[in-house]
C-alpha cells in the first residue's frame, strides 16, 4: 500500500495519546497514524506502574489535584491539572468499555498506592504491564475504525510550514523513500526522548522526534530542564536499565546502601515513598563513596509477606529470574535512569501549540500538568485525557490549505560515524546534564554539543534523523538547565541548591532563533 499524499489528520505516534486521539476524530474524516516501529512499540507499552485516577469510593479528584500540585514543586499549571483529574475517570471508564483488563479483586477494581499519592488510586493491569494492556485495547479499537489508517515502519522527517501554519509533514518509508503528506492538522504524540541519556528506561524509539521537529518548525518549547530520573532501574553489567516499578516500593520494598542500611530517613519523612526526584538523588549519593568510587544500592523485598510477588509483578519477576535474581530472596541492585520528560512542545489544555494546525499530546507535549516533577502514574492519564481533548480541537480545522508548503528541514552536510557521535552525546548528557548539575558541567556539555554539531551525518536515513533530533533535544535540555539557576523538582543544581520562587516560579520558554531562555508564568 502506498503512502497517501493527502489526508485530513496526521497523528505522529501510536501510544496512548495518539491512539486515543485517532479514536476521537470524526468517522467521516481520513485519519493517518504514523509510527516508526511496529504497532505497540512505544513508551506506553513499557509503562509498568499503572494509571492514576480518582475513581474509588475513598478518593476524590480534588485530592488527586492536591497531590499533583504538591509533587510538581510549585510549577504545575493548575488549569491543566484540574482538567486531567476531573476528566480522567470518564476517560478510564471508556477504556473499560473498550475492553481494557485492569486487575480486580472479587470483581472490583484494585487500587494501589505509589510515591507522593495520599490515596490508593493506581490501577494496574496484569500486575506490572498496565501500559501494554491499555495500548492493546486502544489499538484494537482503532483497528476497528474504517477511517483510521495505521502506518508502521515510517519515520517522520520534518513538518511542512506555511508562515505560522503547519500543513503537513515529510516522512521516510522503510525503503528510504521520502514522501510529502498534506493535512489539515498534525498531532505530535511521539513520546519522550530518554535515548538522549546513556542510562534510560525508555525504549530505543524514544528519540524526541516530535519535539525536535516542532522546534525546527518554530513552535514554542517549554520546561526542557525537567527530566525525571526513575530511582530504581536494574543495575547489572551488560544488562539494559530495566525499570523496577515504583509499585515495588508501594508494596513495601526498602532501599538499602552498600552496608545494608535503610537510608531514606536521612532524606525525607516519607522514606521510600518520597517524591521520585528525592529518592533518585538519595540513591545517587549513597552510591558514591567518600573517594568517589561507585557503591551498590539495593532494592529489598525479602521482608514482604502475604504477597505473591510472581503474580503481582510477573514481568519484573520473570526478567530478574532470567538474570539469576529472585525478587523475594535477593537484594536487587538499582540505580537511577532517565525516565520521563516533563517538558516538550508547549500547548494549551486543548493540545494547541503556538503554530496553527499543529497539536501535541502526551510526553511530547508540555501542558504544565506535571510541573517540575511528575506525580507517579499521572503520565498515562495525561496522554489519555489530552489525546481526547486534542482530537476535539482538531475537528475545528475544517479544510486543507491550498498554499504550497515549505519544509522546515535543515541538514548538516558532513559524513561521520554516527554511532561514535551518538555514544559521545549520550554519555556527555548523562555525566554533565543528568541527575546532579552545575554550571561548569553544563557548559562542558554545551561545548561538546557544539563540537558534535559539526560531526552530524547527512540526515538521509532513520538513524541519522534520530541523531539529529537527539542533538536538538540535548541542546534544549542543557540551555534550559543552565538558565534555571535554582533547584526545583527534577532539576537539581549543586551550585544553586535552593528553590528561588522570586525569579524562577515560571516556565522556561524558547523557540528557534532565540539566543536566550525566557521564563514565563502560566
Amino acid at each position: 500500500m502506498g503512502i497517501a499524499t493527502e489526508t485530513d489528520y496526521v497523528i505522529v505516534g501510536a501510544g496512548i495519546a495518539g491512539l486515543r486521539a485517532a479514536i476521537g476524530l470524526p468517522e467521516t474524516a481520513r485519519v493517518l497514524v504514523i509510527t516508526k516501529e511496529q504497532l505497540g512499540e512505544s513508551n506506553t507499552s513499557y509503562a509498568q506502574g499503572g494509571i492514576a485516577v480518582a475513581m474509588s469510593s475513598e478518593d476524590d479528584a480534588a485530592v488527586h489535584l492536591e497531590d499533583t500540585l504538591r509533587a510538581g514543586d510549585g510549577l504545575v499549571n493548575g488549569e491543566a491539572a484540574k482538567v486531567m483529574v476531573d476528566e480522567g475517570p470518564q476517560c478510564v471508564e471508556e477504556l473499560l468499555q473498550w475492553g481494557t483488563g485492569f486487575d480486580r479483586h472479587n470483581g472490583k477494581l484494585m487500587f494501589t498506592r505509589e510515591a507522593a499519592h495520599s490515596r490508593n488510586r493506581i490501577l494496574h493491569a496484569n500486575g506490572d504491564a498496565t501500559g501494554a494492556e491499555i495500548g492493546r485495547s486502544l489499538l484494537a479499537h482503532a483497528r476497528s475504525l474504517k477511517n483510521v489508517t495505521l502506518l508502521e515502519w515510517t519515520t517522520c522527517v520534518d513538518l511542512l510550514v506555511d508562515g505560522d501554519e503547519v500543513v503537513g509533514l515529510t516522512v521516510l518509508d522503510l525503503e528510504g523513500q521520502l514522501h510529502t503528506i498534506h493535512a489539515r492538522a498534525v498531532l505530535l504524540a511521539s513520546g519522550g526522548a530518554g535515548q538522549v541519556y546513556s542510562d534510560t528506561t525508555n525504549p530505543a524509539v524514544a528519540t524526541g522526534d516530535g519535539i525536535a521537529m516542532a522546534f525546527r518548525a518554530g513552535a514554542v518549547i517549554s520546561d526542557m530542564e525537567f527530566y525525571q530520573f526513575h530511582p530504581t532501574a536494574l543495575s547489572l553489567p551488560g544488562v539494559p536499565r530495566f525499570l523496577l516499578s515504583e509499585a515495588l516500593r508501594g508494596e513495601g520494598a526498602y532501599l538499602r546502601n552498600a552496608e545494608g542500611e535503610r537510608f531514606m530517613e536521612r532524606y525525607h519523612p516519607l522514606l521510600e515513598l518520597a517524591p521520585r526526584d528525592v529518592v533518585a538523588r538519595a540513591i545517587t549519593r549513597e552510591g558514591i563513596s567518600a573517594t568517589g568510587e561507585p557503591l551498590p544500592v539495593y532494592l529489598d523485598m525479602r521482608h514482604v509477606r502475604g504477597l505473591d510477588l510472581s503474580r503481582r509483578f510477573p514481568g519484573i519477576f520473570a526478567f530478574l529470574a532470567q538474570h539469576g535474581l529472585d525478587l523475594g530472596r535477593d537484594l536487587i541492585p538499582v540505580r537511577p535512569a532517565a525516565h520521563y520528560l516533563m517538558g516538550g512542545v508547549q500547548t494549551d489544555v486543548h493540545g494547541k501549540t503556538s503554530l496553527q494546525r499543529l497539536y501535541a499530546a502526551g510526553e511530547a507535549a508540555c501542558t504544565g500538568v506535571h510541573g517540575a516533577n511528575r506525580l507517579a502514574s499521572n503520565s498515562l492519564l495525561e496522554g489519555l485525557v489530552f489525546g481526547a481533548r486534542a482530537a476535539e480541537a482538531m475537528c475545528s480545522e475544517m479544510a486543507l490549505t491550498a498554499r504550497l508548503p515549505v519544509a522546515a528541514h535543515s541538514q548538516t552536510a558532513i559524513e561521520n560515524d554516527s554511532k561514535d557521535v551518538l555514544l559521545c552525546l549520550r554519555q556527555t548528557m548523562w555525566q554533565k546534564a543528568g541527575l546532579l548539575r552545575d554550571a561548569s558541567g553544563l557548559q562542558e556539555a554545551q561545548a561538546v554539543l557544539k563540537r558534535i554539531c559539526t560531526q552530524l551525518p547527512v540526515a538521509g536515513d532513520r538513524s541519522s534523523l534520530e541523531l539529529r533530533n537527539l542533538h536538538a533535544i540535548g541542546e534544549l535540555i542543557v540551555r534550559s538547565a543552565l538558565a534555571r539557576e535554582e533547584s526545583r523538582g527534577a532539576h537539581y543544581r549543586n551550585d544553586f541548591p535552593s528553590r528561588n520562587d522570586a525569579h524562577f516560579q515560571k516556565h522556561s520558554v524558547v523557540r528557534k532563533g532565540e539566543t536566550t531562555i525566557r521564563f514565563e508564568a502560566d
